[in-house]
């Protein structure tokens, strides 16, 4: 459920970044409408924001499409793994009971004498089974725990990376608004 959670989360925070790209556009058309209508220099101005909150719109789809790609599909990645482990993990413990009830199965041949051997076949056979399954879910279960601890590195720090290059990015493009702002002073 903890990571059911997360993804929500994830997804809500990617939802909430598209809609502050579509705000910009809205914000950004605004800007133009109004630079147009208006022919005295406060038209420069609101020309300068139009760019800027353009611009900060490319920038919120990129973030907002980063966000998606690593770290909500690398969530969902994982609760998809994690059912696959479950599904694993059930079929074992129904193997396990399929092997306590050929026990007794076994067990009540002996008492009675009578399909000794045909009971014992089934105890064994159910047995390799059983022991077959568990260590493929031991191997499978590590190889999961590996995979998921390299996944989540890799993936988070991409993220992190991008998003300190994303940050960069809006500084300079502040930087640049407010260097034309102050040339058209």
């Amino acid at each position: 459920t903890k990571i059911k959670d997360a993804t929500s989360a994830a997804d809500k925070s990617t939802r909430a970044h598209k809609t502050v790209a579509d705000t910009y556009i809205k914000v950004s058309s605004g800007f133009n409408t109004l630079a147009t209508a208006d022919k005295t220099d406060l038209s420069k101005y609101l020309l300068v924001m139009a760019e800027f909150f353009e611009k900060a719109r490319k920038s919120e789809s990129r973030v907002q499409s980063d966000i998606d790609l690593k770290l909500s599909d690398t969530l969902r990645y994982y609760m998809r793994d994690s059912k696959a482990a479950l599904d694993l993990m059930y079929r074992r413990s129904r193997c396990l009971a399929d092997f306590e009830t050929a026990n007794k199965n076994f067990d009540r041949a002996k008492a009675r004498n009578k399909e000794v051997d045909a009971a014992e076949q089934a105890q064994q056979n159910i047995k390799k089974k059983f022991e077959t399954i568990s260590e493929k879910a031991k191997d499978e279960l590590n190889d999961f725990k590996t995979r998921r601890v390299q996944m989540f590195r890799k993936n988070l720090i991409e993220l992190t990376e991008l998003q300190i290059k994303h940050a960069k990015a809006q500084v300079q493009m502040i930087k640049g608004v407010i260097q034309q702002v102050e040339t058209l002073s």
